[in-house]
């Protein structure tokens, strides 16, 4: 214990009870791994360790963690590129009888029937940023604990998104994240409210999602951020919402709500709103009080 392996992006070390992942910070250096910095995943957060040729004169070292017990991979579900995996170590050829070594060390340690307290919360650290990121149509914002606000581009945001203002999530009322990545068409951020389906199929008619977009939302920005709220919504108490509630308001609180009709007003003025649309939508924030 206590031995450091060194390869490509990334330093392990074997403490006593966990695989503490350092990542270097440098041009070729993933950028998903420089925001995560470092990562201490105790050996019960993993199920195996392997070796296998990688690319280019390699060997891959990989500690498979365990399903659910780390929040950034429970995030990703299964769509972050090998080459940006933080559980994989890549190494040079001429080095494989020391990562075989490796990882007949890290086999050893891993419990083979490891308590299960996947129950009370992940069993790794959530990353500790960003805490906000710039998406297409919009910028979302998480507090750290207890509440994730979107705030809408007035250039890019569909009208649908207009049309609700800017929106506050508190964690309590959320049962997961929605995460696609940005390196594939059609990628979103959206936050599942608990006991319901999303609103439409549609993220950028969403009101509760982000979409990406070509340098808007990147895997090293969104990607920790869903982590850290998917990490916040298992760590709160699962008592049921209250019948009724409506995840993305802050009801009941008059200066929310006057500020949301005041958002509504302007939209009618530009004639983004029909009368009907505003008066509906007036009555129904009022009864909110």
């Amino acid at each position: 214990m206590g031995d450091v392996l060194a390869g490509n992006h990334a330093t392990w070390e074997l403490e006593s009870d966990a695989l503490v992942i350092r990542f270097e910070r440098g041009i070729r250096t993933p950028r998903l791994f420089q925001a995560l910095r470092e990562r201490r995943v105790p050996y019960e957060a993993l199920m195996s360790a392997t070796l296998a040729p990688g690319r280019r004169g390699t060997v891959v070292l990989h500690a498979v963690p365990r399903p659910g017990a780390d929040p950034l991979m429970e995030a990703a579900a299964g769509q972050l590129k090998e080459t940006c995996d933080p559980y994989r170590l890549a190494l040079p050829a001429d080095r494989e009888d020391l990562a075989a070594r490796w990882r007949d060390e890290l086999a050893a340690v891993i419990p083979a029937d490891p308590v299960d307290r996947l129950d009370s919360g992940f069993l790794v650290e959530a990353p500790q940023g960003p805490r906000s990121f710039k998406a297409y149509d919009g910028k979302a914002t998480f507090d750290g604990s207890s509440e994730v606000s979107f705030r809408w581009s007035s250039t890019m945001a569909t009208s649908e998104k207009w049309k609700t203002g800017d929106q506050s999530f508190r964690v309590r009322e959320l049962s997961g994240v929605e995460w696609r990545s940005p390196d594939s068409p059609g990628g979103f951020l959206r936050l599942l409210p608990r006991g319901g389906a999303p609103r439409t199929d549609r993220p950028d008619h969403d009101p509760a999602s982000v979409v990406f977009g070509l340098g808007y939302g990147p895997v090293h920005d969104s990607l920790p951020f869903a982590a850290a709220v998917l990490s916040a919504i298992r760590a709160k108490d699962r008592a049921p919402v209250p019948a009724g509630a409506v995840v993305g308001a802050a009801h009941g609180d008059p200066g929310v709500i006057a500020e949301r009709i005041r958002h509504l007003g302007e939209l009618h003025q530009a004639g983004l709103v029909t009368d009907e649309e505003f008066a509906a939508k007036k009555t129904e924030l009022l009864a909110e009080l």
